[in-house]
């Protein structure tokens, strides 16, 4: 339902995406995961027909954005990362709103109204302005204009940032109800323990590349059994990076002035050598965190980075 083949889009010299290939199945949450500026947003951008590549092409649900736009917008559905309503209006006159702009009209728009309004839990509150809403509330109603049109193609980016676990649950329960029904999910999230949950595969993207993409359990084997060690401290970066270089079994991740993060077989069992080796280089150490293999220590490994960096 859509292919993007190497896409690259660019702002002056800034390269935002470069050469993204990838696809995403009928009834399938791809999660599309990176640090802040990787290229997310602009991808989905570029698949929503806002923003032009440079080069590359976009298909959804078989016509080229570029050259058949309105006939690929028509399939589209997008719960943006800010919210995209009108705060002085109603929760069913948002929807009318966003369903008139896709073509709906009549008895079919006010039962598409109805219906969604029900779906994500907000018919006692139809009528009420949106700016009395709560946060989770307005996050709802942002996902239901998006499938207020019934989309074959959903681009979610960041749908439950700040919001409360109770509308995170609730919403993430949609997201896999309109990929139960046979709707194209694309997901973007700074939670990895959503992208896990929710997302059958997955793609890391980082400084507007691609670095990795599979199934979580491909993911998770590139990895190995490797496990991720994190140190806190002050040290000299050159002598502790060449202490650490002489243990085999050992990746040296990212060295910082006071944080170092290295992947290790056994790290847990091999703590004290590493922090002889370290304390021989002059380093003083303040804290240690061991974490097992994970996504989240597959995307530090790729990247060097948190996921919310």
């Amino acid at each position: 339902m859509i292919e993007v083949r190497n896409l690259r889009k660019t702002y002056g010299p800034v390269v935002a995406v470069d050469g993204a290939t990838f696809e995403v199945r009928t009834g399938e949450v791809f999660g599309l995961l990176g640090p802040n500026g990787a290229g997310k947003t602009t991808t989905i951008h570029c698949i929503s027909g806002l923003l032009k590549p440079v080069s590359g092409r976009v298909r959804v649900a078989g016509y080229d954005v570029v050259e058949q736009g309105r006939a690929a917008r028509a399939s589209i559905g997008v719960a943006p990362q800010e919210l995209a309503l009108y705060e002085d209006l109603s929760a069913a006159e948002n929807l009318a709103y966003w369903g008139g702009v896709q073509g709906l009209r009549g008895a079919q728009l006010k039962q598409r109204i109805e219906e969604t309004l029900e779906l994500f839990g907000l018919q006692d509150r139809a009528r009420e302005p949106v700016k009395r809403f709560s946060g989770g509330m307005k996050r709802r109603l942002n996902f239901a204009c998006a499938v207020v049109h019934s989309p074959k193609v959903l681009l979610l980016d960041e749908p439950t940032v700040g919001v409360d676990p109770q509308s995170r649950v609730r919403l993430l329960e949609m997201v896999r109800e309109q990929a139960a029904q046979g709707v194209c999910v694309l997901y973007t999230t700074h939670y990895m323990e959503e992208a896990e949950a929710l997302c059958d595969r997955l793609a890391i993207m980082d400084n507007g590349r691609l670095i990795a993409q599979g199934t979580l359990a491909e993911l998770r084997a590139v990895l190995g059994e490797r496990e991720l060690l994190s140190l806190t401290g002050t040290w000299e970066e050159r002598s502790v990076r060449a202490a650490l270089e002489r243990m085999e079994g050992l990746e040296i991740l990212q060295v910082k002035p006071e944080e170092l993060t290295v992947a290790a077989v056994d790290a847990s069992a091999r703590l004290a050598k590493i922090f002889g080796l370290l304390g021989a280089a002059g380093a003083e150490i303040r804290g240690a965190t061991v974490r097992q293999p994970s996504l989240e220590s597959l995307f530090i490994r790729l990247t060097g980075k948190e996921l919310r960096e």
